[in-house]
């Protein structure tokens, strides 16, 4: 008999790994609780053998519990690793063997001026034994300091169990007092046993090297460095190098010119057909590409999607072998070159119909078990187990188990008009259960500038439109994946434009009567926030409550964060310079609001320095604008603590509802 599709779900489901926590059951009337509770699973790993499972699940604060489960019916996660979340958290655990695990462990820390992000790499057993640091240890006599703790760039499956290729960074060391001090100086690649420690050198560190690309097979075949000018400044440049099979000599193979988007920028090696795939430019948009490193530079065209850039690579397995690409129209697609893995997937999408966005996230090596996450606009996420031999997939994890009995809304893809004609993607979210009619409503504009919303669950805009507001997030033009013609300079240059369709989706709001005019909102975070107040001050009678998170607010600001860095040159020649620096800054023209302003961010923020919403709460109170500034001495720029995003949540929806009844902002 012939199935009907490539597996089916197993008639009795495992029961779901992650209860909801105590505390979303006793807060179950308080939405802004269960919206704002950090995802129950963070990360998911597949142990090579495929008969375990790691996870990272949130703790208290910023903290993070690394749990792993044996994947047999009945069996109970157990907790194994914890880091506090001060300033230590967990990022990301995959396995190196069926024993052993390898975690990112990352914090912000200062040098008494600045705010940096610092990661390291640690080893650990499955039971959280024998924890060893991976990360190169740096001598007291280093003459700097190195913030980042490398990556992990080859998993050597076919090699010695337990060792990894590794990318480490080595500062150079002062000769005073020692007869055998190292010179060795940037980034280099070394073979490291995750038990032992025990290391062999493959790379030696170049000191303007800051990545390696590897075949899956253990053999480095791209290196990509970074140019500098005579002044010492980053040019915006990366030339990439490769290398014949069986040498050791580099060759060029192309330079990217990243501020353009120009030249062909590498990702993946596929050692069998001796390529390397990666992302260039055709006709104003990113394709994807793959170029011959066999020394003729042939290079063929892989895919290209009119309309919008092709911007994912996707690969699978233990040697990361590339399988496929994606590119987001009004949904997220994904193109399989490999024949096997798009039958698979068609046979995934049917068989969880009401999770269309689907993702194998991770597979065994022999790839025969597969870690699948599935998604929807109102359904934030579940982890399914495949195993391709038994033809069966069954629910492990949820991701937002808090939500588990509430109508979340649906999301809808639309256009509406700027006003000089252009038509402006975007999506909209309604009330459950509310005619889309004469509604409070919000304009929330992504972050970036340079980025974009696509379809899919969004914590933020489904909790207020759970409490009522239809929520409209623009891609307005300085968003990413729609091409160069799109993306204009970026949002701040041409901040005119951006701004202005963020504007126009308000007043489309209030011209199809979904927005009641007298309560309507703009929300925004990170460059969303800056284009919420810009929105003010350009359109002040339009939005009736400002809401920004973590925003720049003034473009002089901006430019100081990265005067004193090598990224200087490139970071000034993205924000410019010119009438827009004054123009383009809410906080240099606050007593054009009209509107009141309630303002958040936390003070640990590499992204955006506090400093914006410190000053822009000055210029608001000395222009007489009621506003109010909400900030955590502890939290970063994603604000990643589910008491603060609820108290956030919480505090702006009340804001809002003060703001829309003309009363004073309510008191925290």
């Amino acid at each position: 008999m012939r199935a009907r599709c490539a597996f089916a779900a197993s008639a009795a489901t495992l029961a779901l790994l992650v209860p909801q926590p105590a505390a979303a059951q006793q807060a179950a009337a308080d939405l802004a609780a269960r919206f704002g509770a950090r995802p129950a699973v963070e990360d998911a790993t597949l142990s090579p053998d495929g008969t375990r499972l790691a996870f990272i699940a949130p703790a208290k604060g910023q903290g993070g519990m690394l749990n792993t489960v044996v994947l047999a019916e009945g069996s109970d996660p157990k907790p194994v690793y914890a880091v506090d979340g001060n300033p230590q958290r967990l990022a990301e655990c995959p396995w190196a063997t069926a024993e052993r695990l390898v975690c990112t462990i990352w914090g912000i820390v200062t040098d008494g001026e600045r705010l940096y992000n610092a990661t390291r790499l640690v080893a650990l057993n499955r039971d959280g034994s024998n924890a060893r640091m991976l990360s190169a240890k740096q001598s007291s006599e280093a003459l700097g300091y190195d913030l980042h703790g490398g990556d992990i760039i080859d998993w050597l499956p076919d090699s010695e169990t337990g060792h990894v290729l590794m990318t480490r960074v080595r500062v150079e060391e002062t000769t005073t007092g020692r007869l055998a001090a190292s010179k060795d100086r940037g980034l280099g690649v070394e073979k490291v046993d995750t038990v032992s420690l025990r290391s062999t050198m493959i790379e030696r560190p170049e000191d303007y090297a800051r990545e390696y690309i590897t075949d899956g097979r253990g053999t480095i075949r791209i290196m990509g460095r970074v140019e500098t000018r005579g002044d010492g400044y980053y040019s915006g440049l990366r030339p990439y190098f490769y290398r014949k099979p069986g040498s050791r000599e580099w060759h060029p193979l192309s330079v990217r010119n990243g501020p353009q988007r120009e030249g062909f920028d590498p990702y993946a090696v596929d050692a069998e057909q001796n390529v390397a795939y990666g992302f260039d430019k055709l006709d104003g948009r990113q394709a994807l590409y793959k170029v011959a490193l066999d020394g003729s530079a042939s290079r063929t065209l892989v895919l290209a999607r009119d309309g919008v850039d092709v911007d994912g690579l996707i690969r699978l397995g233990r040697h990361q072998r590339v399988v496929g690409a994606s590119f987001t129209t009004d949904r997220r697609q994904i193109e399989y070159f490999d024949p096997t893995i798009r039958k698979l997937h068609a046979g995934l999408t049917k068989a969880i119909p009401d999770h269309p966005l689907v993702s194998i996230v991770d597979a065994s090596v022999d790839e025969q078990k597969l870690l699948i996450f599935a998604s929807a606009d109102d359904r934030p996420g579940t982890w399914y187990l495949m195993d391709r031999t038994a033809r069966s997939l069954r629910p492990l994890l949820e991701t937002r188990p808090q939500l588990n009995g509430l109508t979340l809304a649906k999301v809808l893809s639309i256009t509406y008009p700027a006003a000089d004609g252009t038509m402006v993607p975007g999506y909209i979210t309604l009330p459950p259960g509310k005619s889309g009619k004469n509604l409070p409503a919000i304009v929330l504009p992504h972050g970036g500038p340079s980025a974009r919303d696509e379809w899919g669950f969004d914590w933020l805009s489904q909790y207020y439109a759970a409490m009522g507001y239809a929520v409209l997030q623009p891609n307005f033009r300085g968003s990413a994946g729609y091409g160069d013609a799109w993306l204009q300079t970026n949002g701040f240059q041409s901040w005119k434009t951006a701004i202005g369709d963020v504007s126009d989706a308000g007043k489309w709001l209030v011209a199809q009567g979904i927005a009641d005019p007298k309560k309507l909102a703009i929300v925004g975070w990170s460059y969303g926030g800056y284009a919420a107040l810009q929105s003010a001050v350009v359109d002040p009678a339009l939005f009736k409550a400002v809401v920004a998170i973590a925003p720049v607010t003034d473009l002089t600001k901006l430019k100081d964060q990265y005067r004193r860095t090598t990224a200087r040159v490139s970071a000034f020649d993205f924000i410019g310079a010119g009438p827009h620096i004054t123009e383009g800054s809410p906080a240099q023209r606050a007593g054009e609001i009209k509107a009141p302003v309630l303002l958040f961010h936390g003070a640990l923020d590499v992204n955006v320095d506090i400093a914006h919403s410190r000053f822009m709460a000055d210029k608001l109170k000395a222009a007489s604008v009621p506003h109010r500034l909400v900030s955590w001495d502890n939290l970063d720029h994603y604000l990643i603590d589910s008491e603060a995003r609820a108290k956030m949540l919480r505090e702006s929806e009340a804001f809002l509802q003060a703001a829309f009844a003309g009363k004073p902002i309510p008191a925290p």
